[in-house]
């Protein structure tokens, strides 16, 4: 228990909460995470213990303010193509509006992603009756480029079903590539103006290395397996996202929204729990961290809190490696 009490404080203790996704909005911080049920879950690769039901908006004033939860904004009842499992959301702004992006199964049973709209960055939010067309998979982030050009990134391995989509269509009995075959990549789709369809077919992302090699799925310590998320530094495109298996938070820098990606490092080591998820943002002059980890309820991974610290660049670009306990 020694690793757990050194660590750093939860933002919110009352209620469980996990995959943050963080967005300066109206100058506050706003965090827009999943939210745990306070049950015990048998656990299993599929994810049936993250049995999520609705999302709570979170918001810091400041960084020294006490965090805000403003409540449930969402609940699965109020989306009619929804049967279970509300993952890890995200939103943006555009068209004076904010956009809420969520995975979920569908009464099939298939992971589509869904957006609901707000006037306010902390909602609630309302859903569209059906999920985005031609949607799948989990894990939606958003950027809106300095162009305004938006883009959702999405995907995740095993219980994220990414692999049954490798056709185009959704195959029960599809399974991963080899392990000496290239990795499977997370999507990308240009959005439409209006942020709720997609404006062309999603493509898969090619994440590399140094020399140009496509990263292969049996190298888990640098393969994609769930979280994209895409943020800008210095003109850059920084793609990072979880390896799954081996619990790190890692990253590729490319020259444009939709890659190739070079693969770079590691950005946060593993923390207390099997999933590890994240954010970054710019808040004023630095840049910080979000992440979750298990530390609040013991360990127990289906029960995680959200935390956050501060992220710093090498004078290259290059993002320094956190260890969430030190």
């Amino acid at each position: 228990m020694d690793e757990i009490v050194k660590q750093k404080e939860p933002l919110v203790k009352h209620i469980y909460t996990a995959d943050p996704s963080a967005h300066v909005f109206e100058g506050k911080i706003y965090i827009y995470p999943s939210h745990d049920l306070d049950e015990d879950i048998a656990s299993n690769d599929n994810g049936d213990q993250y049995m999520m039901e609705d999302y709570h908006v979170l918001s810091l004033n400041d960084l020294n303010s006490p965090c805000i939860d403003h409540g449930e904004v969402l609940h699965m009842k109020d989306v009619p193509w929804v049967s279970k499992q509300m993952w890890a959301p995200d939103a943006a702004y555009k068209n004076n509006t904010y956009y809420l992006y969520f995975p979920a199964r569908d009464k099939d049973g298939i992971f589509r992603i869904g957006v609901a709209t707000s006037t306010s960055p902390s909602g609630p939010f309302t859903a569209q009756k059906e999920p985005i067309p031609g949607s799948f998979s989990i894990d939606p982030a958003v950027l809106v480029d300095d162009d305004n050009r938006a883009y959702i990134y999405f995907g995740g391995l095993w219980g994220g079903q990414l692999e049954k989509w490798q056709t185009g269509s959704f195959n029960p009995n599809g399974e991963g590539p080899d392990a000496s075959a290239p990795a499977l990549g997370p999507r990308v789709a240009e959005l439409s103006d209006d942020m709720l369809t997609f404006k062309e077919t999603p493509v898969e992302i090619s994440i590399v290395d140094e020399d140009g090699n496509p990263i292969l799925a049996g190298d888990e310590e640098r393969r994609y397996f769930e979280g994209p998320w895409m943020h800008k530094y210095n003109g850059k495109y920084y793609l990072s996202y979880s390896t799954g298996t081996t619990h790190t938070i890692v990253y590729a820098v490319g020259d444009n929204p939709k890659g190739p990606f070079v693969f770079k490092g590691k950005i946060l080591t593993p923390v207390v729990g099997w999933t590890t998820h994240h954010s970054i943002v710019q808040y004023q002059d630095k840049w910080y961290l979000f992440y979750h980890d298990s530390s609040l309820s013991g360990g127990h991974d289906n029960k995680r809190c959200v935390k956050f610290t501060e992220l710093k660049y090498n004078d290259d670009g290059t993002i320094q490696t956190i260890d969430p306990y030190k």
